[in-house]
């Protein structure tokens, strides 16, 4: 049974991260949203817990930075890699005269800060719902808003009506594929666990073991627990079987390989512990040109979360978005030709901001999961670049942490760092025949650093 009709200007699939910040935008731009999420209890879930440094600013910019204070948030100021037997250490150096921060914390806490904070902002309504159907129009296929079951208790089906759509309902976007062709490929799944009284050996960094079997992120999600992901690729979990086989899995070839500090915690938290897993997917965006209609978030683009960039890039879209709709451009969103090319500025203007973060974690996630012979001789000349300081790894540490975008840029480091890697190759070589092998060993090591980063790269920039 159908109930009442009810018109905004702005409905919002999904109140995650990227729905929250773009409902805030809009509504403080004195539009009326409908933010509608299917369950309002606190979301679990072992990823998007680590905000980089710009998505620390764009958070500020759309006016929800307290949202980060009363979660028991840990500032992040760098990374410690260990690699082998080498390790490394770099940090967000000093920007426009300030020291930028990134946060860690449970993703559940900050989500429902957000949400009470979105709550509060006048013009939103935050509704419990199911998202059944999205209405449209049948002459030109326009979005004109949707169909709902809302949990009021009687499960009532209800219309709801805006001229613009926003669908941030994550990665396992229910609607997605009514407009791209686009689908998450994912070769490896993140299996994580919470690490209770664990003191990484550097505070307020994230660390990350590589070169040691699967790559493997630590970072602290509050003043006493460490997350720790492992990235298992999927035919070996597929050999695995079962959780049980994770387990002995983990503790065969994981808790060895951590800092010894953490191997007592870690070897409880793999027998006691829940263990949790999700996939790692990679989607470029593409050009959306459906009417009444844009994607936001994990629904329209996703990376490794190798790097933790996903949030970042999320409230970064946000505040994108909301400028060019801002009222003073565009008074009336069912001004359909205004906001179609609003739309079209979008897509190519996130690339700013998006292109660096994408390819940057798909570049380091085959980078230090290849057992190529090559890509080892790069593995290590990276941790040797990082070595050398902030002259080496400065502007790559703010093109990861979002505090500045250039794809080119990034292009240019990781090129830098295969030559980088040469020289140590051939450095090591004391004979005449040795030097000639490690020629053409480097020859391989940089067509292989070119076919890692220029897939991503072409990726992003041609769609």
């Amino acid at each position: 049974m159908a109930g009442k009709i009810l018109e905004y200007d702005v409905i919002v699939i999904g109140a995650g991260i990227a729905g929250c910040a773009v409902a805030a935008a809009f509504s403080r731009q004195g539009r009326r949203v409908l933010l509608i999420e299917r369950s309002l209890r606190e979301p679990d879930r072992i990823v998007g817990e680590l905000l980089q440094p710009g998505g620390v600013n764009a958070l500020r910019d759309l006016g929800l930075a307290d949202c980060l204070e009363g979660i028991d948030a840990t500032p992040i100021e760098g990374y410690h890699l260990y690699w082998q037997d080498d390790e490394a250490s770099f940090w967000f150096c000093d920007i426009d005269g300030r020291k930028p921060e990134g946060r860690s914390f449970h993703h559940g806490k900050f989500v429902s800060k957000l949400r009470d904070a979105v709550c509060s902002i006048p013009g939103v309504s935050l509704v419990e719902g199911t998202v059944t159907e999205l209405l449209r129009d049948e002459v030109s296929s326009r979005v004109l808003g949707v169909v709902a079951v809302c949990s009021t208790g009687d499960d009532q089906m209800e219309m709801f009506y805006a001229p613009l759509t926003v669908l941030a309902d994550g990665s396992n976007s229910n609607f997605r594929s009514q407009f791209t062709s686009s689908k998450p490929k994912a070769q490896s799944r993140f299996w994580g666990l919470e690490i209770a009284d664990a003191r990484l050996p550097i505070p307020r960094y994230a660390h990350s073991v590589l070169g040691r079997g699967p790559p493997i992120l630590m970072y602290p999600i509050s003043t006493y627990t460490t997350r720790i992901l492992v990235d298992i690729p999927d035919p070996i979990f597929r050999d695995l079987g079962n959780s049980s086989a994770v387990r002995a899995y983990l503790q065969e070839r994981v808790a060895p390989v951590v800092p010894n500090v953490m191997r007592p915690q870690l070897r409880l938290a793999i027998k006691s512990g829940r263990l949790r897993s999700m996939p790692n997917a990679w989607m470029p965006s593409t050009r959306n040109t459906t009417l009444g209609l844009i994607m936001v978030g994990d629904a329209s683009n996703m990376r490794h979360p190798i790097t933790g960039s996903g949030m970042t890039v999320a409230l970064k879209d946000a505040v994108l978005l909301a400028s060019l709709l801002n009222p003073a451009d565009i008074p009336h969103l069912n001004d359909s030709d205004a906001v179609l090319r609003a739309m079209r500025r979008f897509h190519w203007k996130r690339k700013t901001h998006s292109a660096s973060l994408n390819i940057l974690a798909q570049a380091l996630y085959l980078l230090f999961v290849s057992e190529d012979k090559n890509l080892a001789i790069m593995q290590r000349g990276f941790v040797r670049y990082v070595q050398d300081g902030e002259k080496r790894f400065a502007e790559p540490a703010w093109i990861m942490g979002g505090l500045t975008s250039n794809p080119f840029g990034l292009f240019y480091h990781f090129l830098s760092i295969a030559v980088y890697s040469i020289r140590l190759h051939l450095r090591q070589s004391s004979t005449l025949f040795g030097w000639i092998l490690a020629l053409g060993q480097s020859a391989g090591v940089l067509v292989s650093a070119l076919g890692i980063i220029w897939g991503p790269l072409v990726d992003e920039l041609r769609r």
